[in-house]
């Protein structure tokens, strides 16, 4: 190693601040705002130090809309991997890390808070509103991949239970979560009507699910990922709950730069690439992943391209 690279990794993580600030994105892909907020400090000062990890190869960053996102680039094995496992582990044992990461749990909650408080308002009035997707044939492709029947299926995010009540009726058991009590509500009303009983309503958060290990066959996610805080973080949990061989289905839109829809449809997040679904999918310890971008409907207005990706828990798989 020369001594003009010893000399930068020693700058660039020898500021403690750097550090810090590599530590949360080591966790989760945060904005300047975000990480100004789970910090205390300005945005210069904040923008400082990205400049420099980033110029450092420590970062790679992301626009989403008109903000941009950043997280930690992983080095190679090397000089610059040993230097940040030394960083690291020297500040696991300062009592700042232990702040940062509630600081951070805060900046989390408050971005599940703000799509918590949009369904919670739009409540039973989200079946008229849902019909901007135009995804009923999406939904029912999405639904092929886990049949035969007789099996155990979490609709993670189920809002008004539309899917729920489809996959119920192909003669699955469905176990529904959402995080809006006033969706579970609108969901129970829909059930009921329909003279449904084989659906378990359940109260919960996506990156957090009210399930067991292994307690479902398949674990669906539609038009949800867009809403939620750490969207890898909910990927991880949907493949904590499928038994080995189980699948997870996820259906989304493809990253665009339809603003509109923050406004209008509450989401936090303007879609997503695809390699970046599959990686989840991959870390999250599931394998056979496909990722298949569907045109937008002809119907369908000013909306992007959608996905349905889908992997299955090997075997023997230890979690």
């Amino acid at each position: 190693m020369s001594a003009d690279l010893l000399q930068k990794i020693f700058r660039t993580l020898g500021d403690p601040t750097r550090v810090r600030i590599l530590a949360l994105l080591e966790r989760e892909e945060l904005a300047v705002h975000e990480l100004m907020e789970a910090l205390g400090m300005a945005q210069s000062r904040v923008s400082r130090h990205l400049g420099i990890l980033r110029e450092a190869g420590l970062l790679r960053d992301r626009r989403e809309g008109t903000f941009a996102l950043y997280r930690f680039e992983r080095p190679a094995p090397g000089p610059w991997s040993e230097a940040w496992a030394l960083a690291s582990r020297a500040l696991a044992a300062d009592p700042v890390a232990d702040r940062d990461r509630l600081a951070l749990a805060r900046v989390l909650e408050e971005r599940a808070a703000r799509s918590r408080s949009f369904f919670d308002a739009v409540g039973p009035e989200w079946d008229a509103l849902r019909k901007v997707w135009n995804d009923d044939a999406l939904r029912a492709r999405a639904l092929a991949r886990v049949l035969p029947r007789d099996l155990v299926v979490a609709d993670v995010g189920t809002g008004t239970g539309t899917l729920a009540l489809e996959l119920a009726g192909a003669g699955l058991r469905v176990v529904a979560i959402d995080h809006s009590r006033a969706m579970l509500d609108a969901a129970r009303r829909k059930l009921a009507e329909s003279g449904t009983e084989d659906v378990d309503l359940r109260l919960g958060e996506a990156e957090a699910l009210p399930l067991a290990d292994g307690e479902v066959d398949a674990a669906f996610a539609h038009l949800v990922l867009q809403y939620l805080p750490a969207p890898g973080r909910a990927i991880a949990e949907l493949a904590r709950v499928v038994k080995p061989g189980g699948a997870v289905v996820i259906v989304d839109f493809v990253r665009h730069d339809r603003e509109w829809m923050r406004q209008e449809l509450g989401v936090v997040w303007l879609g997503f690439a695809p390699e970046e679904v599959a990686s989840w999918l991959r870390e999250a310890g599931l394998e056979q992943v496909r990722v298949e971008v569907q045109a937008p409907n002809a119907r369908g207005g000013d909306l992007p391209s959608t996905f349905i990706a889908d992997a299955r828990r090997p075997y023997g798989a230890a979690r």
